[in-house]
């Protein structure tokens, strides 16, 4: 089994502080009580503002949650106790299309655009850049991220808690705050397996890549710090896939309760 040194982030061939901020991307989950400060909390939301938007339609809106009454909610949603307590600032990033839909009301203009799956999919794509430029500026900073598709495990009570209206919905949470953790760096599956040019790259065509894959994930589960187990990258897709809470709901029921993806 090769060697891997899970403590040292990867390396891309060009370097920069933008590129070596990418490449050692970890998940933080344990977070210090120091709060962030109010002029890094401005810059995460003016960075995210600032990310591309599909057709200038700017269909995100950003919820900090503060209420302590509100973040139980969330925690509670989430299954997972990271989310819960005071540590870390947490945000919920919401497709958006209430905000249009009130615009073209009152101007008299057609709803019906903004119920077709074509719109929503674009307000999902324009949640996720801000939600990456976000991440990206945060561990600039030399700051922790985590983020929380765990609150589509319950939707319904997110929406609840956060008192969002029809046409909106929480794609993902963010946890944003200063680490009380140093994670060892999570291997990625190869370029060889998911880049090509011009055609799909077959699997099968890469076999061998995998399976020398699946080996460096087992020393990373059986060398990480905690949660220590025997595991690989295949065992988990063939075992696990589909069955945790946020992949199980259905969540086609709870867009459609909320006017969206209609057609």
């Amino acid at each position: 089994m090769t060697t891997t040194d899970l403590r040292t982030p990867n390396r891309a061939p060009l370097d920069n502080p933008t590129i070596r901020t990418q490449m050692a991307h970890r998940t933080i989950r344990a977070y210090t009580d120091e709060p962030l400060a109010d002029d890094v909390v401005t810059t995460l939301l003016e960075v995210a503002r600032h990310a591309a938007t599909s057709s200038f339609k700017q269909q995100l809106t950003i919820i900090r949650v503060l209420d302590p009454t509100v973040r139980e909610q969330i925690h509670a949603a989430s299954g997972q106790p990271y989310v819960g307590g005071t540590a870390g600032e947490l945000f919920v990033l919401v497709a958006d299309l209430y905000r249009n839909a009130w615009l073209r009301e009152r101007a008299g203009a057609d709803l019906a655009p903004l119920e077709t799956t074509n719109l929503f999919l674009a307000a999902v794509e324009d949640v996720l850049l801000a939600a990456q430029n976000m991440v990206l500026a945060a561990e600039s900073l030399g700051l922790g991220t985590c983020y929380l598709g765990s609150i589509l495990a319950n939707p319904r009570l997110v929406i609840s808690a956060l008192g969002l209206p029809e046409r909106t919905f929480p794609v993902l949470g963010l946890l944003v705050g200063h680490s009380a953790e140093e994670p060892q760096y999570k291997p990625r599956l190869p370029l060889s397996v998911t880049t090509s040019i011009d055609t799909y790259p077959d699997p099968a065509a890469h076999a061998e890549e995998i399976t020398a894959y699946d080996q460096v994930v087992q020393q990373y589960y059986d060398l990480r710090d905690t949660n220590q187990r025997l595991d690989s990258f295949t065992h988990q897709i063939i075992t696990a896939l589909g069955k945790g809470p946020a992949e199980r709901t259905p969540l086609l029921g709870v867009l459609h309760e909320q006017r969206l993806c209609l057609r």
